[in-house]
This record gives C-alpha cells, sequence and structure tokens, in this order.
C-alpha cells in the first residue's frame, strides 16, 4: 500500500486549521495524513490532535526556518493567517510571504492559500464612500490578504486561492450573537441592509479544503469561493427565532454607527460589511453554495449550524 501524502496544516488549533487536521483524521481510509502546526505543541488544543493521530510540530509563521522544517517533505500545505491577533496589514502581508517562500524552498507540490478579495480593486484609496483607513487600506484583513495572492503567483508557489466567506461561529465567539434590550426582547445587528451574506461553518472550511486536495493538481492556479448559505439579515433574524425559540428582530445597523463601536477593528469590520453590502453581486458570485457541496458533501446550512451550536450562543 502506497505511504499516504502529508498535509501540513497551518494553525492546527484554530478554527480553519483545525477543521481541516479533523477532516483529514476523520477520513482514515483516505490518501493524506496530517502535520499539525501550532507555536504551542503543549496546549490542551494541540493534545488532542496529537491524541487522535496527527504528526504535532512547532513552528512560528514569523520565522521562515521553522516553516521550511514544518514543510519539508509534504505534499501539501494549508497556510492561513490570523489578522485579529494582531490587527496590523503589514503583519499579515509578511506572513503570507514567509509562508510562500517555505512552500517553495521546501517543494511542495499544492497550497491552499486562505484569502479573501482585495478591496482595493473596487473602492480605490480615494473613493470617498468608505473611509480609507491605517493609510492604504479600505478593509484591512481583507486587502492585506488579497494582494498577498501575487506573492504566490510569482514565486510559482503550485496554489489554490481559498476565499472563505463569513464564520457563523463568530456568533458564539465574536460577540455577534442576539443582544438582549431592556424590555427583554431579542436583536440581531448586522449592517447588511437587505443583501445577502454568504456564511459558513468554520468546519466546513477545513472540509472543502480537503476535497481540494483530493482533487489533485485540477483547482491549481484557480480561485475558488465556498460558503454553506447565502442569506439576508433577516433571514438569519428568523432562522434565529426558530432555533431559540424566540423572537429575534434584525436590526439593519447603518455602517457608519457599525464603524463607530467601541471594539477593536471595528471600522474594518464597519468597511467590510459595507463591501459585501454594495457590491454583492460580485462577493456573492465568486462563492457557490453547490461547488461547497461538491467539495464537501457533509456541507452545514445555517440552520443545521443552528441545530448544533444554538446553546454556545452567548445571549448578551
Amino acid at each position: 500500500m502506497a505511504e499516504k501524502k502529508l498535509i501540513t496544516v497551518i494553525g492546527a488549533t484554530g478554527a480553519q486549521g483545525g477543521g481541516l487536521v479533523r477532516a483529514i483524521l476523520d477520513d482514515p481510509d483516505g490518501e493524506f495524513r496530517v502535520r499539525a502546526v501550532t507555536r504551542d505543541p503543549s496546549s490542551d488544543k494541540a493534545k488532542a490532535l496529537a491524541e487522535r493521530g496527527a504528526e504535532v510540530v512547532a513552528a512560528d509563521i514569523d520565522d521562515v526556518e521553522s516553516l521550511k522544517r514544518a514543510f519539508d517533505g509534504a505534499y501539501g500545505a494549508y497556510c492561513v493567517t490570523f489578522y485579529w491577533a494582531h490587527l496590523s496589514p503589514e503583519k499579515e502581508a509578511n506572513e503570507a510571504r514567509n509562508m510562500a517562500m517555505a512552500a517553495k524552498e521546501a517543494g511542495v507540490e499544492h497550497v491552499i492559500w486562505s484569502t479573501l478579495e482585495d478591496t482595493r480593486q473596487w473602492v480605490p484609496l480615494d473613493d470617498d464612500r468608505m473611509p480609507t483607513l491605517m493609510e492604504k487600506y479600505k478593509v484591512p484583513h481583507f486587502d492585506a490578504k488579497g494582494a498577498s495572492d501575487r506573492v504566490f503567483a510569482e514565486m510559482g508557489v503550485p496554489t489554490t486561492y481559498l476565499l472563505t466567506s463569513f464564520f457563523w461561529d463568530n456568533l458564539i465567539h465574536f460577540g455577534m450573537g442576539p443582544q438582549k434590550g431592556d424590555n427583554g426582547s431579542l436583536s440581531f445587528a448586522l449592517p447588511m441592509g437587505d443583501k445577502k451574506l454568504p456564511g459558513i461553518a468554520a468546519e466546513d472550511i477545513g472540509r472543502c479544503a480537503l476535497g481540494i486536495f483530493k482533487r489533485g493538481s485540477e483547482l491549481i492556479g484557480k480561485k475558488v469561493g465556498i460558503t454553506g448559505q447565502q442569506l439576508t439579515g433577516q433571514e438569519m433574524a428568523d432562522a434565529l427565532s426558530e432555533a431559540l425559540d424566540a423572537e429575534v428582530s434584525y436590526s439593519a445597523v447603518p455602517f457608519d454607527v457599525y464603524r463607530s463601536f467601541d471594539f477593536p477593528g471595528a471600522d474594518d469590520l464597519g468597511n467590510m460589511f459595507q463591501f459585501k453590502h454594495d457590491f454583492q453581486e460580485s462577493f456573492c458570485g465568486a462563492r457557490d453554495v453547490e461547488f461547497s457541496r461538491s467539495l464537501n458533501p457533509a456541507l452545514k446550512s445555517f440552520s443545521d449550524w443552528l441545530a448544533e451550536n444554538k446553546e454556545r450562543i452567548p445571549i448578551g
């Protein structure tokens, strides 16, 4: 029996990377084995992956040499950054370059780069429809990823560019769930007007990534978008009402109001939602539910995800 091909997964204890590690481990008769990369192999999450059979190694995406070691001998690699750990697009761009360099030097045959649109292709810096942030960006956590696509291309790294969608898990971990008003009523705030928001269960991103690797070289050089369902804010509120067995009203927060909220990155997210709203046809068109399901037949809808996770959503 042929030896299984090795997939190295960056961010193996995070939402995207962890989902891919578990997807490979859940497919014991599949063609891949997995090397889970983390800064801290002694963490509880890393130990849990090791106990399930993953090879867990330490590496730092700020250190190219450690990445080369992590990629050594790998057929494939899943490359992802986590902007919200530092809120620096320049740092994120450097991390992407480090991963591309390491993958190139290690001879990785198939990289999946978890990316997003560079919104400046739609809204130039001198366009005052939305504020320019940090002097160089419209949506910093999108733009740095999107601009890094060309780094993988210019280095000749065989790459699939994976466009992800809004994580429904943000309702649990990012404070985006329904909030309770003074009168006890529940309200779901989303600055999307009546436009659709492509969303996905974070775990499904990893499963879709595995589907991409299973297709071999077919999707190398291509940009592919994944989503579990595309819903308006009202449709999401209706699904929340049914899952929580309590009426949840939809509050279409104006972009400027959202940008003014008192949490780090509120202006970035306000611009992000405005971009998704103003360019819905392009943004939704780049993400296809049926294509996503072809990669991952177990793809969840929002209602599926709510059925499994409703108790985990904190009601503010």
